[in-house]
């Protein structure tokens, strides 16, 4: 019998035909060859929304290769090996179907490692593929296309051309504009914090101020902060409490999809996109010394599973390295189950423990051994003992009326944490994981006074989004699954929805808060968090108990299609962003409005289309007429033309005179005379790729600081820290808070 499999990507056919050899000949599908035409809807709504699907333009070629192989014996078995989720699934039946494969003549095979023996086992063990699976990828594809071709055209006519809206992508982009009106809407507050450096015969340590007459310290001003040190200074000091306790630390899960994405944002400063990138690449194998395999299991999970036979090598890798001391007797078993969990896999974890980072770093490229140096740092660690702390916890009396208290922690054993500790995604915020030992002491002990250190401070704004947090939040809140999220983010950035600064945070851009707000305001259900969530689960519901995908299409569709006619009708274009203004139309007299155009907000003549003037926002005019003052002197260097001041996509850039002739540009930097706040360099006028201006350190990449906001000369008068324009009569210092009018 003539045998004949079919995966997904070359790299992992490479892999499998070094483990079977000639009797199986391998090809790759190159993903979909199926999908719905991106011409027309290819949906239809009155025939049980029945999908029209057809083999994509680049695929034809790989199809008729495949058709070719697949019946050229009559005896030929085809194993259909794509990966076991239901994208897997969806395109191992659309090969049945494309190749024209007869029952009895294929078989689905799966596997989570591209390893031989798994390879092997999957051959011994095939099933049928998973219709119910295939169906809830299906009705994902017709939700998400019913979605956008009908709700993009919408905004089209009433906002702008060009503009797309997701199910998933626009609940994605309302999260991280909410986030930044609450941090436009914080008011920050004034606080103090004191504490004192004190001393007694085992040594010195710092103490924090707690209470104030037995009440939690609340210190809000200065007044209140200086009548405080006067009393600390005369008073007499004595240990009242010690307090020791053990604790335990134990090991975080092993990855699953969201996870990994997050900490791979954190510690090795990847987009979501980039680290399943890399991580496919791990997991479909690559040369390493005379072997070829899967270095990873499959990366696209929700499960924390292990397998036994796992559990049973890693305790020996682990004796091998870190002694037996840091050896389970029994094997840790993660049984919580990520909110949604709908695939039955393992975790993210090694396919074979005994190969460390350090022997593979010669055959990976720098992100590949980072990344896999990383999973190979949790799996082992998650299969270690606890560790084991002693924290302190004392207790100062300063006289009658105020309390103090000093942290330490000591590391008895350090288990887990002698491989690997989870990151944080706000690093300032947490706690340092580095011993804090303090000094011998007794109850009733006298300490002596060295110092008293009061310190200005100011509450914080919320902190923006990163990839890795929002990754966290739409998996908090049930939207999408692993399989979503990098193409999601990737998406509305791509779309120019929201914009990820060199501070590695999403900000939401012009274009991105005005879509928001329309669907907010008319497709509530749309972005709401829990509906997207719920749909998610009926998601599920069709694959693990097969429900009926097309009544949850027609649920969804109906008061969805009223809607969109109902708005068709009802919202004027002009509603959505009209602002008047004082300007007057040069050409008719008539009064200048707001509108939105493909490189953002111009003024236009109120009386279009009968007359059809437009120019630059006022503050863009008087922005290109001091930029040309600063470059009237600017000559070409390829023709010795005027350099003039042109505005493009991008913003503005200099460009020669002599166009077309000479097609000499520049892009524009200007300096602002300020000094960056954290390494003493010239603060530069930016912009984006998308032509959004920032403002960031001219010595860059060397110094990454960057602003949205417009810095300005004057330093903080409270803590000497860099300004900045936060509103049009608002200074706000970066490094305190404090705001001040300008």
């Amino acid at each position: 019998m003539n045998h004949v499999i079919i995966v997904e990507s070359p790299a992992k056919a490479r892999t499998l035909k070094k483990f079977l050899g000639a009797k199986y000949t391998v090809k790759a599908s190159m993903g979909h060859i199926r999908d719905l035409p991106k011409k027309n809807l290819s949906i239809d709504v009155d025939n049980n929304f029945e999908p029209t699907y057809e083999i994509s333009p680049d695929k034809l070629k790989i199809v008729k290769e495949l058709k070719t192989l697949v019946h050229k014996y009559p005896d030929t078995m085809v194993w259909l090996a794509p990966d076991e989720d239901r994208e897997g699934e969806s395109i191992a039946w659309h090969l049945v179907y494309a190749l024209g494969i007869k029952k009895g003549h294929f078989k689905r095979i799966a596997f989570h490692e591209v390893t031989k023996s798994a390879i092997l086992k999957a051959l011994e063990n095939p099933r049928p593929i998973d219709v119910n699976r295939v169906h809830a990828q299906q009705a994902r594809r017709v939700l998400d296309r019913l979605v956008g071709y009908k709700l993009s055209p919408l905004l089209w006519t009433k906002i702008r051309a060009g503009l797309s809206a997701g199910r998933v992508q626009s609940v994605a982009v309302r999260l991280i504009v909410e986030k930044e009106r609450e941090i436009e809407a914080f008011k920050s507050e004034e606080f103090w914090d004191i504490d004192c450096d004190l001393n007694v015969k085992g040594g010195e340590f710092k103490a924090e101020l707690s209470k104030v007459k037995g009440k939690k310290a609340d210190v809000k001003n200065k007044k209140q902060a200086d009548k405080i040190v006067q009393d600390l200074n005369d008073a007499d000091y004595e240990i009242d409490k010690i307090v020791k306790k053990g604790a335990k630390r134990h090991p975080a899960a092993p990855f699953i999809t969201s996870t990994l994405q997050q900490e791979a944002s954190r510690k090795l400063g990847f987009s979501v996109k980039q680290t399943m990138v890399v991580a496919q690449q791990l997991y479909e194998g690559m040369e390493h010394g005379k072997h070829h395999s899967g270095l990873i299991t499959y990366m696209r999970t929700d499960s924390y599973n292990l397998s036994s036979e796992f559990l049973r090598k890693v305790p020996k890798t682990i004796e091998k390295l870190y002694g037996k001391e840091y050896c389970l007797s029994k094997p840790r078993v993660f049984t919580k189950k990520a909110k949604g969990a709908q695939e039955a896999h393992e975790a993210i974890r090694i396919t074979h423990p005994e190969k460390i980072p350090a022997d593979l770093k010669a055959h990976l490229d720098p992100q590949q051994y980072r990344l896999y140096k990383l999973i190979w740092e949790r799996t082992i660690a998650c299969q270690m003992p606890e560790a084991e702390l002693d924290t302190t916890t004392i207790t100062v009396k300063a006289d009658k009326d105020y309390e103090l208290k000093a942290k330490g922690q000591i590391i008895k054993k350090a288990g887990f944490m002698k491989v690997y500790v989870e990151g944080t995604d706000h690093p300032e915020d947490a706690l340092s994981d580095k011993d804090k030992i303090l000094p011998e002491m007794n109850e009733g002990e006298s300490c002596e006074l060295k110092k008293i250190n009061p310190e200005q401070k100011f509450t914080q704004p919320p902190h923006r989004y990163t990839e890795a947090s929002l990754v966290k939040k739409l998996e908090a809140e049930g939207i999408g699954r692993p399989s979503t999220y990098a193409p999601t983010i990737s998406t509305i950035i791509t779309r120019g929805y929201i914009e990820k600064q060199q501070d590695k945070k999403l900000y939401p851009m012009e274009i991105g808060m005005i879509v928001n707000d329309f669907l907010v305001e008319h497709f509530g259900d749309i972005v709401d968090y829990q509906f997207t969530a719920h749909m998610e689960e009926n998601l599920d519901s069709i694959a693990n108990e097969g429900i009926e995908w097309q009544k949850v299409i027609k649920d969804f569709y109906e008061p969805f299609i009223k809607n969109i006619e109902e708005k068709k009708k009802s919202v004027k274009k002009e509603d959505i962003i009209h602002e008047e203004t004082d300007e007057v139309c040069d050409k008719c007299g008539a009064p200048m409005v707001v509108k939105l155009g493909r490189n953002g907000k111009f003024l236009s003549c109120s009386k279009y289309p009968d007359c059809k003037n437009a120019k630059p926002m006022k503050e863009d005019r008087e922005r290109e007429e001091e930029i040309a003052k600063e470059y009237k002197d600017e000559k070409c260097d390829k023709c010795g033309g005027q350099m003039v001041v042109k505005n493009g996509r991008f913003g503005e850039f200099l460009a020669c005179e002599n166009y077309p002739k000479c097609k000499t540009t520049k892009t524009l930097s200007h300096s602002l005379n300020v000094k960056c706040p954290e390494c003493g360099s010239e603060i530069v006028e930016k912009r984006t790729k998308r032509g959004k201006v920032f403002y960031g350190c001219g010595d860059y990449p060397k110094c990454k600081f960057a602003t949205w906001k417009t810095p300005v000369e004057e330093p903080c008068k409270v803590c000497g820290g860099l300004q900045v324009q936060q509103k049009k009569n608002m200074l706000k210092c970066e490094k305190c808070g404090k705001e001040t009018e300008s």
